[in-house]
């Protein structure tokens, strides 16, 4: 009985740092992040007068450098023909106020 124990005393002691081994063959955590993006589309205006022109929000926006070709009188002194799709928008340089909208002046 005696030798019974001792083996099994043996066996548990030379085991005890195997089993306390770390396990090397994990393969390794992989995290997945997941982006999510916020899509914002422009909604495009319809200008009115006295309202602050920002071509961001211009559809198919383009400085009208030859107003007379569209059937438009000359910009005055401070102020230009911008288009914003059919529109044709008279708006001050300095300042970005609109001082005149013709409704599908472009055709």
């Amino acid at each position: 009985m005696k030798k019974l124990i001792l083996a099994a005393l043996a066996a548990s002691v030379v085991a005890t740092p195997v089993l306390a081994a770390p396990y090397d063959h994990r393969p390794p955590v992989q995290k997945q992040v997941i982006v999510k993006k916020k899509v914002t589309t422009v909604k495009y205006r319809s200008w009115h007068k006295g309202d602050r022109f920002n071509h961001r929000y211009a559809r198919n926006y383009r400085v009208i450098s030859t107003p007379n070709r569209y059937h438009l009188r000359p910009a005055p002194k401070g102020y230009r023909w911008v288009q914003s799709g059919n529109d044709a928008v008279l708006v001050g340089i300095a300042s970005g106020i609109i001082s005149s909208v013709i409704v599908n002046g472009i055709r």
